[in-house]
């Protein structure tokens, strides 16, 4: 497969070591997915010092607090405003990794990536904005010259996600078209992430304003091996193999963007989420409001919390023309090409999942793979997608023992095929 279409020499230039007991700094250590970063990474050997950088002091000082028993590191607080230039690079001085878990991505994502470049920090975040990925991965080059190893949108979706897709497409000598699906409320005991996010946050999260941004507008997805511009919210409809049939809906998240370069797609791609009939419908009435400009991204976050009577009507008597997510697995990639001069379908999805969450299923792949970056199994400088530097069987090894009850490894990848 293709490497981001970029110089292969560069992907062969190796990264100078790491420091034997480096220091890590978490930005937006005291938000939600930065917490459980920090709960995670504290109990990692091999790091001299942890540090929780928040703009708010005293709620990163709590994180501390928490932590600080059973640490397996020194815990410090830190107050830092990332869109400040000189406090952030006065921060990274001296910093070996640095987490980012602020956002939203698309106004910091980028800026954050600069400060780490400039101060020659390792970075990992999980922007899952596919705009500023476009922007962020054009700073390749600098990564090169600055000797440091960038991995961004290591999270659930970007992230694991990802992964699934090279599993797939490992086991294809040509790749037409792939999807990554991720379950955001495919109904009943299935799951509701909606309304978990929005119990979680007592109502309209910043998670959930985000989400209205990445379902209205215009997305990227890729049509005949190119990215196109589209409106997100597009019924695809799956077989998926030996499983079944069912339909997902486009939304403006950035794995088609990294995908179709380092997969070497030669058809459709696009990130998918699974809705029930009914809140597909409802979602694709805010997404008309929105766009229309009847209605604000915090707006329609609030009616997703808490929904209005006739918005429930018209989305329930829409819900007839939408299809649902029907016998599709939850969290999966698939994908459709030739092996042995023969067509196939494959699909890969991990049936479980680390506990505690949006938080867990989203921090713990970026531990996993600062794990993987200071046991140096990743070493390529660069700027990079999850998909090109992370090694999957490790990976899924390490996120099963963060699953609870503890699974086991890569026998929880199931990997199904159909000639």
């Amino acid at each position: 497969m293709s490497q981001c279409g970029r110089n292969p020499s560069d992907w062969r230039k190796i990264m100078k070591e790491i420091p034997e007991s480096p220091v890590v700094a978490v930005l937006g250590g005291a938000g939600e997915m930065g917490r459980k970063a920090v709960s995670i990474v504290s109990g990692f050997e091999g790091i001299s010092e942890l540090i929780v950088a928040d703009f708010d002091l005293a709620a990163a000082e709590k994180i501390v607090a928490k932590n600080t028993v059973e640490a397996k590191m020194s815990l410090t607080a830190a107050q830092v405003d990332v869109t400040d230039a000189e406090q952030l690079a006065e921060l990274l001085d001296g910093v070996a990794v640095v987490l980012n878990m602020t956002g939203p991505f698309y106004r910091l994502g980028v800026s954050v990536l600069q400060a780490a470049l400039s101060a020659g920090c390792h970075y990992l975040d999980i922007c899952d904005d596919w705009e500023p990925t476009i922007d962020m991965l054009a700073f390749h080059e600098e990564a090169v010259e600055s000797d440091v190893v960038a991995v961004i949108g290591i999270g659930a979706s970007p992230g694991i996600s990802n992964i699934l897709a090279r599993v797939v497409c490992d086991r294809l000598d040509r790749v037409d078209d792939l999807y990554t699906v991720w379950p955001v409320d495919a109904g009943d005991e299935r799951g509701d992430a909606i309304q978990v996010a929005v119990e979680e946050n007592q109502g309209a999260s910043a998670a959930i304003v985000h989400w209205m941004q990445q379902i209205s507008g215009e997305i990227e997805v890729v049509k005949e091996g190119q990215r196109v511009v589209q409106r997100p919210m597009l019924p695809v409809t799956l077989n998926y193999p030996n499983v079944g049939e069912g339909t997902g809906y486009t939304v403006g998240h950035p794995e088609p963007i990294t995908l179709v370069e380092t997969m070497g797609i030669r058809g459709s791609s696009a990130s998918l989420m699974l809705l029930r009939k009914s809140t597909a419908a409802f979602i694709d009435g805010l997404r008309k409001r929105i766009d229309a400009g009847q209605l604000s991204l915090e707006a329609g976050a609030k009616e997703i919390g808490k929904p209005s009577l006739l918005g429930r009507l018209k989305a329930a008597f829409r819900s007839f023309w939408f299809p649902g997510p029907g016998d599709l697995p939850l969290f999966f990639a698939w994908a459709r090409g030739e092996r042995n001069g023969e067509s196939c379908v494959v699909g890969a999805t991990f049936t479980s999942a680390p506990a505690d969450g949006m938080a867990g299923i989203t921090s713990w792949p970026l531990a996993v793979g600062l794990r993987q970056l200071l046991d140096g199994r990743i070493t390529t400088v660069g700027v990079h997608p999850p998909e090109t530097v992370i090694e999957p069987e490790h990976f899924f090894n390490m996120l099963a023992d963060a699953c609870d009850p503890p699974v086991n490894g890569m026998e929880e990848l199931v990997i199904q095929d159909h000639s």
